[in-house]
């Protein structure tokens, strides 16, 4: 970043992807240690597949929930810079919008584990338990299909963006293949998740249809 020596402290790229691997891990390791972080809730008949990618969707948005502290530092950073210094940054813009798409990205696990999803229900709701079951089941292969063209154009976004070294048009010139790598993974996560998720909906179904007889 030689060529960067005239705009004051600019954030090496390899910090800043660093950084956003091991800040919320730490910030995590410290919450389990004080007894803080909520534990992830499981069905009783819940299977360890379930458990497992249920935990792991779970703290995959706390995970991603963390990186906003960092945002509010480095614009923090950016004001005092600007007015109290007059040397405006050239990374910390770019540096949290890049930050929230890849929130964005990987959030939808935690979203799906915590019904967070919008859902047009208006209809859902007046069904019975076991309309709704078979419901939830059948409506799934729709879920599936996007998440697999979710994986594929992630996978393609990211290998493309690798073996071209694609970085940013602005000065900064960060790497993009994290960011297309946390599409990639945000889709795995997702599709995980759904399957988690049919699972519980399967064993709901079979259990409104032995009440029902």
């Amino acid at each position: 970043m030689s060529d960067l020596q005239g705009f004051g402290f600019v954030m090496p790229h390899w910090a800043y992807w660093g950084w956003l691997a091991v800040m919320p891990l730490i910030l995590i390791v410290l919450a389990q240690r004080q007894g803080v972080l909520p534990a992830v809730k499981h069905e009783a008949t819940a299977t360890t597949f379930e458990r497992v990618v249920d935990w792991l969707s779970d703290r995959s948005g706390t995970f991603v929930a963390l990186w906003s502290v960092n945002a509010v530092l480095a614009y923090t950073y950016e004001v005092l810079m600007r007015y109290a210094f007059n040397q405006p940054t050239i990374w910390v813009h770019e540096s949290s919008y890049l930050l929230f798409g890849m929130q964005y990205a990987l959030a939808g696990a935690y979203g799906l584990l915590h019904g967070s999803h919008v859902r047009v229900d208006v209809i859902y709701t007046k069904l019975s338990r076991r309309a709704r079951g078979a419901v939830d089941v059948v409506t799934s292969v729709f879920f599936f299909a996007f998440v697999l063209v979710m994986i594929s154009t992630g996978w393609r976004f990211f290998s493309d963006s690798y073996n071209q070294g694609e970085r940013s048009l602005e000065t900064w010139q960060v790497q993009y293949w994290p960011v297309k790598a946390a599409l990639l993974l945000g889709a795995i996560l997702i599709l995980l998740a759904g399957i988690s998720h049919l699972i519980k909906d399967i064993r709901r179904f079979e259990t409104a249809c032995r009440e029902h007889h």
